[in-house]
């Protein structure tokens, strides 16, 4: 074979390293992203790769390296509105490395989680990313496991361990700032069931966010319920018979919002003239279905994601992170909190 004709079978790396005219230690180098090469001498590698459509060998760059190129993801959340965006962002992340992802659904059953973690173990997988369907902390995977592990949403109970989370306390700031800027000054808080973490975590944030603004919560009190549109229209009904002056509901998710905008519609108050509105998780089959669409703190659970697998990484390279990292929100500003009092 000239140095100019590809090879009439499926190319190998030393087609690749004839064809850019190096040895094949430096055509490894360049296409692992290893050594100190010339970026002309990488370049020209990388350009003989895919003119050739070289495609590494993974069983061998196991075998060379004691890696299988391979993650997996456990979770909880069987139904994906939490775990897939996590899954989204971490495979942005490891893709870039190469490394592929195996998505295990335990469906909060422990006996599964054990038999997941064994089949991984089996599988020679080089890290585990443990992500849930609600902020709890969880207890660590348990078992006679060395595997880098990074927990991603719901914390490891153990701060040896790696963690990265969405900051909530960033993004209840966001949206409770934002409504006193709008001009309300009497904000209700209604959320889901005060065993939760996400409920009563974000009820404190509240809380102490209103204080700072020196506001205390519209009918003087928090109100816990159920994470359902249903309960966002009767605690609509409640806020307003304890406080008919409530000019701002703030919600613990996006589906109590939706059914809190229903509810004040009914009632004949204006989203968000007469009220303004706010949810949590920027979830958008809520957010956008909701009449007016509603602004809302989105947990940013693809970078939670991302983050997670860059540290993973890290990990299985022998630099553990260790403690939890918090993943900044955002807030999506849409119709359902405008200035109060504007037509």
């Amino acid at each position: 074979m000239s140095a100019d004709t590809p090879p009439p079978h499926r190319a190998t790396l030393t087609d690749v390293a004839t064809l850019a005219g190096v040895a094949l230690s430096t055509a490894s180098k360049a296409l692992n992203g290893r050594g100190r090469l010339r970026p002309e001498t990488r370049q020209r590698v990388l350009s003989a790769a895919e003119r050739l459509n070289f495609q590494p060998n993974a069983l061998a760059q196991s075998l060379i390296s004691g890696r299988t190129w391979t993650v997996g993801l456990i979770t909880t959340d069987s139904i994906g509105r939490f775990s897939i965006p996590v899954l989204l962002g971490a495979e942005d992340a490891l893709g870039a490395g190469r490394l592929s992802v195996l998505l295990c659904d335990t469906r909060g059953d422990a006996i599964r989680e054990q038999h997941y973690l064994r089949t991984l173990a089996a599988r020679g997988v080089d890290g585990i990313i443990v992500a849930g369907r609600r902020i709890d902390p969880r207890p660590p995977l348990t078992g006679p496991l060395t595997i880098p592990t990074v927990y991603a949403l719901g914390p490891s109970t153990d701060p040896a361990d790696a963690s990265v989370v969405s900051d909530d306390e960033h993004g209840v700031r966001l949206a409770v700032r934002h409504l006193h800027d709008s001009g309300r000054s009497r904000i209700a808080h209604v959320t889901g069931p005060e065993h939760h973490a996400a409920a009563s975590q974000r009820a404190a944030l509240t809380r102490a966010a209103l204080a700072e603004a020196g506001l205390e919560p519209a009918t003087g009190r928090v109100h816990f319920g159920e994470w359902s549109e249903a309960w966002g229209r009767q605690a609509a009904g409640i806020v307003l018979r304890l406080d008919p002056d409530c000019d701002a509901l703030f919600c613990g998710n996006d589906q109590i919002a939706r059914g809190v905008t229903d509810a004040l519609r009914e009632a004949g108050r204006r989203v968000p003239q007469d009220i303004a509105v706010a949810g949590y998780d920027n979830w958008e089959v809520m957010a956008l279905a909701s009449r007016p669409p509603l602004t809302t703190v989105d947990t940013n659970l693809v970078e939670v994601g991302r983050v997670a697998a860059l540290n993973l990484m890290d990990a299985i390279d022998g630099r553990p992170h260790h403690g939890v990292e918090a993943v900044p929100c955002r807030l999506v500003l849409r119709e359902s909190s405008g200035p109060a009092g504007y037509d």
